[in-house]
C-alpha cells in the first residue's frame, strides 16, 4: 500500500472511531486532524470536505463490516429462522465491533444525517435495502424448504425484525448494558417460533 493510500485509510479509521463515540455532527475536522495527526493540507488532499469523508467512511469501512456481520450470516444457514435469531444474538451479545454504549453506527448515521443530507440518505438506504432483501430472500427460501409457513409475508417479517433490532440498540445505549437486549431476544425467539 502506498503512503498516500495508507494515510487516507488511517484518516478514515480514526475518524470513524471518533464519530462512533462522539457523533458525526459534534466531531469537527479539527478533532479528526488532532486524532489522526495529519496536517489540514493532508486531510483536504484526500477529502473535499467532512461530508465527503463521512460518505467514504460509510462506503469503505461500514459497508464491508455490514456485509460480513449483517448479511452473510443470513446466507450461511438453511433454516432462516435460526439464522435470524443467531444473527441478532451475535450482533447484540457477541459482536465486539458494535459497542452497547454507542449503538449501531449505521443507525447513528441514519438518525444524524439522513434528514438533511441526500447523499447520506442514498448510501445508508442502500445498506438497509441490502439487509431487507437478504433477509426476505432467506425467509422465502425457508418456505421452499418448509422451515417457514407459506402464509408468512417475508418482507414484512424482515422489516419487523430489523425495526426491533434498531430500537433495542437505543435501549442498550440508554442503559449502557447488554441486559437491555435480553427481553428483545427472548420475544424474538417466541415470534420466530410462530412462523414455523
Amino acid at each position: 500500500m502506498k503512503k498516500a493510500e495508507a494515510t487516507r485509510l488511517n484518516i478514515l479509521h480514526k475518524a470513524f472511531e471518533l464519530i462512533y463515540v462522539k457523533g458525526y455532527q459534534t466531531t469537527s475536522i479539527d478533532d479528526i486532524i488532532a486524532t489522526t495527526q495529519v496536517t489540514k493540507g493532508a486531510f483536504y488532499y484526500h477529502f473535499k470536505n467532512k461530508d465527503n469523508m463521512g460518505l467514504a467512511i460509510v462506503n469503505e469501512i461500514l459497508k464491508p463490516i455490514f456485509v460480513n456481520s449483517f448479511v452473510k450470516p443470513l446466507q450461511n444457514e438453511k433454516n432462516p429462522l435460526d439464522a435470524i435469531y443467531n444473527l441478532m444474538y451475535n450482533l447484540l451479545m457477541e459482536n465486539e465491533f458494535l459497542k452497547v454504549e454507542f449503538g449501531c453506527p449505521a443507525a447513528n448515521f441514519t438518525q444524524e444525517m439522513t434528514p438533511w443530507n441526500v447523499h447520506f440518505s442514498k448510501v445508508l438506504n442502500e445498506l438497509t435495502k441490502e439487509w431487507i432483501e437478504t433477509m426476505t430472500y432467506s425467509i422465502e427460501e425457508g418456505k421452499k424448504r418448509e422451515f417457514v409457513r407459506n402464509d408468512v409475508n417475508a418482507r414484512q417479517t424482515s422489516m419487523f425484525v430489523m425495526s426491533g433490532y434498531w430500537g433495542i440498540r437505543n435501549f442498550g445505549k440508554l442503559e449502557n448494558s447488554k441486559k437491555a437486549y435480553l427481553p428483545y431476544l427472548k420475544e424474538l425467539k417466541n415470534y420466530l417460533n410462530t412462523l414455523k
